[in-house]
């Protein structure tokens, strides 16, 4: 079953739902509220923020409506929401990543900053993991990182480049060298692994068959894996970064803080409802993340840093 079918599914759900129209916050949008999506149709973005506006509208009473505002990984739709009069009638929903590697490699060029938007909270996190064959040498990042060195290079797969930029801080910590092999995402990234023409690779949720069957291993997180807490981080072992994906949402600064704190709370509680966490968990593998407005915040002029030290800045 795909994410579209899913999706359809828990809209149909949704709309069956007998949560009832009134909302205890007391502020309305005049109108409609639009909830607009930087990436295309279809992908995990895009399924987990429709599922999301439905869920608000049947829990809220509100008329709401997703749609699609692609162009820079969220950039396009972030600009035009930074340039919108603060009315509370649009809220956008980006990635953290590309929006942090475009403030740090041509902040000037934008039309926006961290401080051109009210955050209202995340939705999930992608828990991303570097995994291995069960038949490796090495349990950990440093002993990925000793076989490096003793072998002269070790082949490993990613799929984006932030996971590439992982490694090569990796590689300039510890002196090690690997042979980055680039994939189109976790799926191909396994059957490397299993195939042998990589040692090890990043997935997100694509490695849990694996696991179970005692083919792979988990060797390290490049950011805090909750279904397995105890594995180390990179920044456990000493490598002074990560790569931790968040779904976030904001709106235009400067918007009324009743109209502010009432989405937050709007999406807080949607949430909470089965059908998010249905969708959550088939999109990223996870249960829903709530930062809230303020963690929102704090983990995006945080994530500035941590982008500046993956780019050597």
């Amino acid at each position: 079953m795909n994410l579209k079918t899913i999706t359809c599914g828990l809209v149909a759900t949704a709309l069956l739902a007998t949560t009832g129209t009134a909302f205890a916050g007391g502020w309305q949008p005049n109108g409609l509220l639009k909830l607009q999506i930087g990436f295309g149709a279809g992908g995990s973005t895009d399924t987990m923020g429709r599922v999301l506006a439905k869920v608000m509208e049947e829990q809220t009473g509100w008329n709401m409506v997703a749609e699609n505002k692609t162009g820079g990984g969220g950039v396009a739709m972030f600009t035009g929401i930074a340039k919108m009069p603060p009315r509370g009638q649009v809220i956008g929903l980006g990635v953290n990543m590309p929006i942090l590697v475009n403030l740090v490699k041509r902040g000037d060029k934008l039309a926006f900053n961290l401080d051109s938007f009210e955050y209202l909270g995340t939705i999930a996190r992608a828990e991303l993991a570097l995994v291995a064959s069960s038949k490796a040498l090495f349990d950990d990042l440093e002993g990925l990182v000793a076989q490096a060195k003793k072998q002269g290079t070790l082949p490993i797969a990613f799929g984006a480049p932030p996971q590439k930029l992982l490694m090569d801080v990796t590689a300039r910590t510890t002196g090690a060298k690997f042979n980055l092999v680039p994939t189109k995402g976790g799926a191909e990234t396994m059957q490397l692994i299993l195939g042998g023409q990589v040692l090890a690779g990043f997935a997100s949720g694509e490695h849990f068959p694996y696991l179970e069957s005692g083919d792979m291993k988990l060797i390290a997180s490049a950011g805090r894996l909750s279904y397995a807490p105890e594995v180390k981080t990179f920044q456990d072992s000493g490598v002074n970064a990560y790569v931790d994906p968040y779904f976030f949402l904001a709106t235009t600064k400067g918007t009324d803080p009743q109209a502010v704190n009432a989405i937050a709370t709007a999406i807080d509680n949607a949430l909470k409802s089965p059908q998010m966490i249905e969708i959550v968990k088939h999109a990223v593998k996870g249960k829903p993340q709530n930062l809230g407005p303020d963690g929102t915040k704090k983990m995006l002029v945080s994530g500035v840093q941590n982008i500046k030290i993956l780019f050597q800045q």
